[in-house]
């Protein structure tokens, strides 16, 4: 099959990656969004030696493979029912819960779709306003028929904190506002602000225990306050006593912050 430019692109930064990683570590997924949700996508992860996890339009066309009687001679038939995402199979049917009074139905099973040559791994997440009988459903699938709903709900999940991490890089970390036009420097940029990002998350572990709202922006004022005060220290002719000192810090430290954390020193 001929991929179209956007899938070659895709396909040979994957290959690159693969070849980067080297087997340190053990890729098996490739997790796109719905607009990858189809049959060039899924050979394209096939020839990166990688199993494909997307999401297929919300009428996606899906039948129960046929397991009736076959004619003796001519094509044997494959394609069984159609679903009928407002009457799912309770056979499917794997978990059910509800919360705030929606009612989550989460489906699973092997379906054939007319433009895919190989059976698929579907989960169907199905959610029901009990108040209002308001319905919507998702139609999540893989490539790899042994994964179990929850796992194709949470690779898929994974997606979004993707996102969320560029979206970091590009609010907090200058990833949207480099100027660098040379190769080299466009990598070293990107590099440092993803580097950030994943820094960043480290250091707030340590804040949240004392603030769970504490955020990037109180990391950065934080930082920049101790930055404040180890530069106007500089410009004393004495160090100020190592307690007074604690104090200053402690207290610069939190002016920027949105989200306050408990003084360490009590300044009665």
């Amino acid at each position: 099959m001929t991929l179209t430019a956007e899938l070659e692109l895709i396909k040979t930064m994957v290959l690159k990656l693969l070849l980067l990683i080297n087997g340190q570590l053990s890729l098996t997924y490739l997790v796109l969004d719905g607009h990858f949700g189809n049959n060039n996508a899924l050979q394209m992860t096939r020839q990166c030696g990688l199993h494909l996890i997307s999401k297929l339009r919300h009428d996606a066309a899906l039948y129960i493979p046929y397991a009736g009687p076959q004619k003796q001679y001519g094509q044997r038939r494959k394609y069984g029912d159609q679903i009928n995402y407002d009457h799912l199979p309770a056979a499917y049917l794997k978990q059910t819960s509800v919360a705030d009074g929606i009612q989550t139905r989460i489906y699973q099973a092997a379906l054939w779709h007319k433009e895919f040559p190989q059976l698929l791994n579907v989960g169907i997440i199905a959610k029901v306003n009990l108040n209002t009988s308001a319905h919507a459903h998702v139609v999540l699938f893989g490539s790899d028929l042994s994964l179990t709903y929850d796992q194709i709900i949470d690779y898929y999940a994974l997606r979004f904190q993707i996102e969320f991490n560029f979206r970091e890089a590009k609010q907090y970390w200058g990833l949207e506002d480099f100027m660098n036009v040379t190769q080299t420097a466009v990598t070293n940029a990107a590099n440092l602000s993803l580097f950030m990002v994943n820094l960043a998350a480290l250091l707030l572990r340590g804040f949240r225990q004392l603030n769970p709202q504490f955020g990037v922006l109180d990391l950065k004022g934080h930082f920049r306050g101790l930055k404040y005060v180890s530069e106007t220290i500089k410009l004393l002719p004495e160090k100020p006593d190592p307690i007074l000192l604690a104090q200053v810090f402690d207290t610069v430290a939190r002016l920027g912050s949105i989200h306050l954390v408990e003084p360490a020193f009590n300044s009665s």
